[in-house]
């Protein structure tokens, strides 16, 4: 057999490329930062091809070695994720404005981008009062509606990890800060089919999300406005057209990611 760090086409492509981005998704899974060993485990490839190959994207700016010997990644990465979500937020648009129409909230869409939250799209209500979240705004997940959708989605083992490195401050009084309740909101969240945000984020707002299924990376979509619209009777009837354009938003991004 050839050693396991020689570039051989797979299926038509580069052995040496897929890999790269193989360990930029363990990465990704990882917080943004590993080691050595910790990627040797996640992905199954041997230590000295993990060394080539971070090499080779510590040089290209896609990762960077940090003074503990850590990988993080890179700041070029940055600009490849905003370009990425552009074209996302194009096809989102008439996805939300949808949701507008059909609940009068503002509604929003959200990517899991390492430990935060990150809004790409949105579409405002026609209301003069209403949540002004905006686009390109990242947040912490654990006080979001989106961000209880996007981690319902992990392992509670994952979950936590990410909890231990964000921390969990308070945006209101409202907020979970604690492990163990965020994990028993997540297990509501599971059960029903939707996250709310009562008041968590910014007092006087709520914010009811649901998953992209299937979406190409973790996304979620939402409205939100004042607690005073956005009550329970309102949320049982916003709820089913969450899902409903949840699951169309998924099929176009399958069939453009398809293309």
């Amino acid at each position: 057999m050839p050693p396991s760090d020689v570039r051989k086409p797979t299926g038509g492509g580069v052995q040496s490329l897929e890999r790269a981005f193989a360990l930029l998704e363990h990465m990704a899974d990882a917080g943004g930062e590993t080691g050595l060993s910790e990627l040797a485990t996640s992905s199954g490839l041997p230590l000295p091809t993990i060394h080539r190959l971070m090499r080779t994207l510590v040089t290209s700016g896609y990762v960077r070695q940090q003074a503990n010997r850590r990988y993080a990644l890179g700041p070029r990465l940055i600009r490849l994720g905003e370009s990425a979500a552009r074209p996302l937020a194009t096809w989102a648009r008439p996805h939300l404005t949808r949701l507008v129409e059909g609940t009068g909230e503002t509604a929003n869409m959200a990517l899991l981008d390492g430990d935060e939250v990150v809004y790409v799209a949105q579409v405002p209500s026609h209301h003069s009062m209403r949540m002004f979240t905006e686009v390109g705004r990242r947040v912490l997940p654990h006080s979001t509606g989106v961000g209880k959708a996007l981690l319902a989605g992990l392992p509670d083992r994952e979950v936590r990890a990410l909890l231990a490195r964000t921390g969990m401050p308070p945006a209101t009084e409202r907020t979970i800060t604690t492990p163990d309740a965020f994990l028993s909101a997540l297990t509501a969240v599971r059960e029903d089919g939707y996250a709310l945000d009562d008041n968590e984020q910014e007092i006087g707002v709520r914010c009811i999300a649901v998953r992209v299924p299937n979406a190409p990376t973790a996304a979620a979509i939402s409205v939100s406005g004042p607690a005073g619209r956005v009550t329970d009777e309102a949320t049982e009837k916003m709820v089913p057209l969450l899902h409903e354009v949840a699951q169309d938003l998924s099929a176009a991004l399958a069939a453009t990611h398809g293309a």
